[in-house]
């Protein structure tokens, strides 16, 4: 009963999710991730440091090497802020997901507005969960704020079971200071977000991905007023 009870809970806060980003939460974060000036001081702070991490990601996987053969995996592409800059890179193959129609249905857009080749990217709408096959790669950015540790820890055993050499994900991660400033709201904008922000040990993040043959390659923490994002990107041993 009480697994079940779990399970339930489990599923109501991924249908609360995937609405807020279907309706109020993609005009809000579509235009955080876009180039509008219609954005309050907070809201720019957040652009501003998820481009960093973006750019982080980007520069590691130049410095890879060679893209062109390697297949990747966009786990909540959101409007494509990783995936389109990746394409453009000359990335063999990028499979990327959202768990929102309208986050899906917008990176569309902007890739086609970019000249991508579109065989190349595969879109795709689907939660973290539902995620299936096998990738050189596999990148999961700033979409465990909607997971609490548990179940944080479970979606990186199953990112580990997709990912062939390679596992890069970011997160809020915890400390004393950002537990006060999630109590009192003041971590994340707008009065009428509805959705639960989670900040996460990374301790046990880092235990699971060793648990499944994976080791911490190298890390960064990012941070900008209202905005921090600890990204770490681990290597099969």
């Amino acid at each position: 009963m009480v697994t079940k009870r779990l399970d339930e809970l489990k599923q109501a806060e991924k249908a609360e999710v995937a609405s807020y980003f279907n309706g109020m939460g993609f005009e809000r974060w579509n235009r955080i991730y876009s180039e509008s000036n219609d954005v309050n001081k907070v809201q720019r702070n957040i652009r501003l440091g998820h481009q960093k991490t973006v750019d982080d990601v980007l520069l590691w996987l130049k410095e890879s090497g060679d893209l062109s053969e390697l297949s990747f995996c966009d786990a909540g592409c959101g409007v494509g802020t990783l995936c389109i800059p990746l394409a453009s890179m000359g990335a063999g193959s990028i499979s990327a997901s959202d768990i929102s129609k309208a986050m899906v249905d917008e990176t569309r857009r902007r890739a086609k507005e970019a000249n991508l080749d579109l065989s190349k990217l595969t879109l795709n709408t689907s939660d973290l969960e539902s995620l299936k096959g096998s990738f050189h790669t596999v990148i999961c950015l700033d979409v465990f704020i909607h997971y609490p540790q548990e179940p944080a820890e479970e979606m990186v055993r199953h990112l580990c079971s997709l990912s062939q050499e390679r596992l890069i994900v970011s997160f809020a991660p915890y400390t004393f200071l950002l537990s006060i400033l999630k109590r009192i709201g003041q971590l994340f904008p707008g009065p009428s977000k509805t959705t639960r922000a989670y900040t996460l040990r990374e301790e046990g993040i880092i235990q699971v991905a060793k648990e499944c043959g994976f080791k911490v390659s190298r890390r960064k923490l990012n941070q900008a007023p209202f905005y921090f994002s600890q990204l770490i990107e681990f290597s099969k041993n």
